[in-house]
């Protein structure tokens, strides 16, 4: 077989090549270098301006394995295309997911080098016969017809029941056998984790030079007028410009190669795979030698451009968003009519389909964790043996890297399949099980950090009491669970979000590429002849279809979290903290970039039991949890820092008073009389600015109880009475519940859930003071703003002292101190939007007033 592809293959041939690969290379290289300056721009801009990764997650992130982890070995019988024979083979898979097959177990412990080395990115593992048949038939194009006998005759007679066959698009393809089903399924299972991160792991890096080839081979794409994703995005750089050169060079090789191909059809079709081979690793080397020269030329580039672009940072910024405005204005219009008549009207239905098998798939996920760290406790319980204990937990944290247990997992998600076939007519989005292959690398990484988190809260517990290791395994558990659960939700809509976007951009690109792309050319007057290499107006207007995209997926992904289909939690639910490394110390760390500090949770986490909910002594604190999605680079250039006024330095009573003309402002109130806005909220949260954080594309409402800032939000207008003295920091209150021990924590909060359900209670009677305050409030008449909103708001009168109990002087700390304390409180602003205070009524000893927004 090798002596017939040869002879096919010949010297002009590998000449012709070597001719379309250079080609092919030449052509890529301005798509390369525009994208490398524009990365390399970005990413000095994100180094400048200390840009952080805000992705808010619960458990531990688990570290990468070291180099070189073996995660399977053993003697199997494979087919040697060299003698077209079966032997036996010592296969060995590291963690750089390569099959290596050895002449023995001796050679491979003594360093020989391998027989064969398989790297099976972009493949397809098949366990029958007739699947194989199939799919390589569909990719080798007889030009003769076969006849039945033919067809009958099997391509590899196989020597044991139990066959793997991998496949290949450009290489030979790997035959193995088994004795049995177990060893089969454990073998296949590995071999299609090693493909989906061979396939997607290269495309999860975050280096600016990735990114740039990622996006050159995007435009490098379309320019031939191929739009979306492509199914041979898979591998590192060199496999994907060396499938490109193979997309190209198919249609040669199949009309001047095919027809000559001589024998029966299995020889041919041996024949063609090999010669197809021969030609990919040819293609491959010249790749790998020309994509290296042209990585030279870009850095050097962009070492003479470092000086310019970290001088002139700020005009490059502004005059970007001076572009983004023009293109977004001649955009706007087409994009909107292309949107509302061939995307919008589907997102719902595309989503739909997609959260029930993603979902299904991570919540059985959850639920082997759970079975795992049962079935460890119990055995924990019946021999109380802490070193036995020790080697469970070492087997647990093994779990993610066990195939055949991970498989049923990751088959729920295989029904997007079955479940997205609509797409590939309407959308003509054919490459499902790209999104497939992503969501099951997440389930892997998400179950990689839940053992790793159980195990880094549970190691200082296994040396005590046996009945007290148990208790701890059994917290521990439920826990991580929780924590779980969260994670999943923020996966689950970055996948959403990725997956919507991947389907409907192609479609939109599509729609506005023949009225929106020609006018592009005349835009690029506006960039600075010093500035073209770092701003390119093909990039702008890719930015600005993503994020208008971007933007309508995240509507339909926020309205299935209100919902709560399929636990989706919305974003700034009232979450428990972030993972910390013991049962006892659950402060946030000063510092922390993973989460905002804590602030109670008032409400149990929807579709968790009650039986789930831990002990004080597990969570002595309780997180919220701003979970931002991906931002694009629009988002992070519209962030904007206002500051807050102070407010006024005289009266006993203020009144704060959210209304405004635009977007609503989640306000930070003060402790409200008789506790109906009873929030809690720690320094951090006061003074975390919006440089502090990523702007999401749209703030999601909080999860509060009956009475609280929802209320605020729901009614656009709302005026409420604080006394001077009652403006106690909640700072001060959560430095008080950090000093105390969790018995104290218990009371505390069983205290504040009674005030709010006093507060819920206003209409019975409880709340009399409060009821005759807005009775006599309403007597004065609305204020203005509450007319223009047709919401009916009463001012409050002049305070009575013992309303509510609160008394002069009840608070006790001198009136200055309260005064510094509000004006702290109230240095916050929403969305960036500065705040002021305004007069509502200033005769009398207590003067009314209201926080708006600055003009």
């Amino acid at each position: 077989m090798g002596g017939s592809a040869s002879s096919q293959l010949d010297e002009s041939k590998c000449t012709y090549i070597r001719g379309k690969t250079e080609a092919a290379i030449k052509n890529f290289s301005p798509y390369y270098s525009r994208q490398y300056s524009v990365a390399f721009c970005n990413h000095v801009r994100s180094e400048v301006e200390q840009q952080r990764d805000l992705t808010s997650q619960f458990l531990k992130t688990k570290p990468p394995l070291e180099p070189g982890t073996v995660l399977y070995e053993g003697e199997l019988l494979q087919f040697a295309e060299d003698i077209k024979k079966w032997k036996e083979r010592y296969v060995v898979v590291k963690n750089d997911f390569a099959v290596e097959s050895y002449e023995n177990r001796e050679a491979y412990q003594k360093g020989a080098p391998p027989k064969s080395r398989i790297l099976p990115a972009g493949g397809k593992v098949l366990t029958s016969e007739d699947e194989y048949n199939l799919l390589s038939d569909r990719h080798f194009p007889d030009p003769i017809a076969s006849n039945e006998k033919e067809n009958m005759q099997p391509f590899v007679v196989l020597p044991k029941e139990f066959p793997v066959y991998l496949w290949q698009p450009f290489l030979r393809h790997g035959y193995f056998c088994f004795q049995d089903a177990a060893d089969q399924k454990k073998f296949s299972a590995l071999l299609s984790d090693c493909i989906r991160h061979l396939n997607h792991d290269y495309m999860k890096q975050t280096t600016f030079e990735a990114q740039a080839f990622l996006e050159a081979v995007q435009f490098f794409r379309q320019e031939k007028g191929h739009y979306g994703s492509w199914e041979m995005v898979t591998g590192d750089e060199v496999q994907i410009l060396s499938n490109l050169v193979m997309e190209e060079l198919m249609p040669t090789l199949q009309t001047d190669i095919l027809p000559k191909m001589k024998g029966k059809k299995n020889d041919r079709k041996r024949a063609w795979f090999g010669l197809l081979e021969e030609a990919y690793h040819l293609v491959q080397h010249r790749v790998s030698e020309g994509l290296s020269a042209l990585k030279e030329e870009c850095r050097a580039l962009t070492k003479g451009l470092e000086g310019t672009i970290r001088s002139d940072m700020d005009q490059i910024v502004n005059s970007k968003n001076f572009l983004i405005g023009k293109i977004k204005a001649m955009v706007a219009q087409p994009a909107e009519r292309s949107c509302a008549e061939s995307v919008q009207p589907f997102l719902g239905s595309i989503l739909e389909e997609l959260m029930g098998p993603v979902s299904s798939g991570f919540s059985e996920l959850r639920s082997l964790f759970e079975k795992e760290v049962d079935e460890l406790s119990q055995s924990f319980q019946t021999t109380k043996d802490s070193a036995q204990l020790k080697e469970h937990l070492e087997q647990l944290m093994d779990l993610p890297l066990d195939s055949v247990k991970m498989e049923p997992c990751y088959n729920k998600v295989n029904l997007l399949q079955e479940h997205l076939q609509d797409l590939k007519s309407r959308f003509r989005f054919p490459h499902i099980d790209l999104v497939v292959q992503r969501t099951q690398n997440y389930m892997q990484e998400l179950m990689e950090n839940a053992v790793f988190t159980f195990e880094q809260l549970l190691s200082p517990h296994l040396q005590g009491e046996a009945s007290k290791t148990t208790v701890a395994i059994e917290k521990v558990k439920l826990r991580v669970l929780k924590q779980y659960d969260y994670d999943s939700s923020t996966i689950r809509k970055r996948i959403f979000q990725e997956a919507l976007v991947q389907i409907t951009l192609p479609t939109l690109q599509k729609a506005l590429a023949s009225v929106c792309k020609p006018e592009l050319q005349k835009y690029e007057q506006y960039i600075f002849a010093d500035h073209t290499n770092m701003i390119h107006v093909e990039n702008v207007y890719e930015e600005i279809l993503h994020q208008i995209l971007l933007d309508e997926s995240l509507k339909v992904i926020k309205e299935a979290a209100i919902l709560k289909k399929h636990n989706l939690f919305e974003d700034n639910m009232a979450l428990p903290s972030e993972s910390v490394s013991s049962l006892t110390d659950l402060k946030t760390p000063a510092g922390s970039n993973q989460a905002s500090p804590a602030r109670r949770a008032s409400a149990v986490l929807p579709g968790v039991s009650e039986s789930e909910i831990l002990s004080n002594e597990v969570f002595q604190e309780a997180g919220e949890m701003k979970q931002p999605e991906v931002p694009s680079p629009l988002a992070r250039e519209e962030g904007l820092s206002l500051p807050v006024s102070s407010p006024p330095p005289d009266g006993d009573r203020q009144v704060i008073d959210s209304s405004i003309d635009g977007p609503v402002v989640n306000l930070v109130a003060t402790e409200v009389t008789a506790g109906a806005l009873g929030t809690h909220l720690s320094q951090p949260e006061l003074e975390e600015t919006p440089e502090d954080r990523e702007p999401t594309q749209e703030d999601e409402e909080p999860r509060s109880a009956a009475g609280s800032l929802k209320e605020l939000r729901n009614l656009l207008t709302v005026t409420a009475e604080v006394t001077e003295e009652s403006a106690v920091l909640e700072v001060e209150k959560d430095t008080h519940e950090e000093a105390l021990v969790p018995q104290d924590i218990e009371k505390e909060e069983e205290a504040t859930q009674i005030d709010t359900e006093a507060s819920q209670a206003s209409a019975s009677g409880q709340d009399n003071c409060e009821e005759s305050e807005v009775g006599e409030g309403e007597a004065h008449g609305p204020t203005p703003k509450a007319e223009a909103s047709g919401v009916e708001l009463g001012e409050f009168p002049d305070a009575q002292p013992t309303c509510g109990g609160l008394s002069e002087g009840a608070w006790g700390p001198d009136p200055t101190e309260e005064l510094e304390r509000q004006e702290s409180l109230l240095r916050v602003s929403s969305q960036g939007m500065p705040l002021d205070w305004a007069p509502l009524k200033e005769e009398g000893p207590c003067a009314l007033w209201r926080l708006r927004l600055c003009p």
